[in-house]
């Protein structure tokens, strides 16, 4: 049986006529997890963090966006666990390079996946498109904030496991980013 998350995610694309990819994210932003499923099965949950400020699409909110999107852009295949991106290029050094590692700046690391919003007025447009905005999902030389709303805007998530969902989904893939969902009993 799908779980509530999976099924959310078969709604939205049926509200907006997108047909469902075969591999699917599901972010809740009240849990800080990220849902993975492919071929309509959980594949795994990872811990996350999304915006120190509350979900906002408005653009310079630095919220994490709600709404469908889809994977955009992969970028970093080859990349060393831990490679700092400026302007979405590596820079050469990983962030265990620099004199303090777990600096206050969010570095983006390892790997990124770009996100494109799919709702017209909602998080695609003029002053809260996702893509313009920059949102990602990236590693982190903040690990230790996993867990907990950190970021500006982007989904964080630990180096190792961003490798590991990066080279499980393809561009186009969908993202469904919720504030919550309510179940009695979900999969972890």
């Amino acid at each position: 049986m799908s779980s509530l998350k999976f099924e959310r995610i078969l709604e939205k694309c049926a509200a907006l006529s997108i047909r469902p990819t075969l591999t699917c994210l599901y972010t809740s932003v009240n849990e800080q997890r990220l849902y993975l499923y492919s071929n309509k099965q959980h594949v795994r949950t990872y811990e996350i963090s999304t915006s120190r400020n509350p979900p906002s699409c408005i653009e310079d909110s630095y919220g994490t966006p709600l709404g469908l999107h889809k994977i955009a852009d992969k970028i970093g295949s080859d990349a060393k666990i831990g490679m700092v991106f400026i302007s979405r290029k590596p820079t050469g050094k990983c962030y265990t390079d620099y004199e303090h590692p777990e600096e206050p700046q969010n570095l983006i690391t390892t790997r990124i996946l770009r996100l494109r919003g799919l709702e017209a007025g909602i998080n695609q447009g003029s002053k809260c498109d996702t893509y313009d905005r920059y949102v990602y999902i990236h590693g982190t030389n903040r690990e230790a904030s996993i867990g907990r709303p950190a970021s500006a805007g982007c989904i964080l998530m630990r180096n190792q496991e961003v490798i590991e969902l990066y080279e499980q989904v393809a561009s186009g893939s969908l993202i469904l980013i919720e504030a919550s969902v309510s179940s009695t009993s979900e999969e972890g």
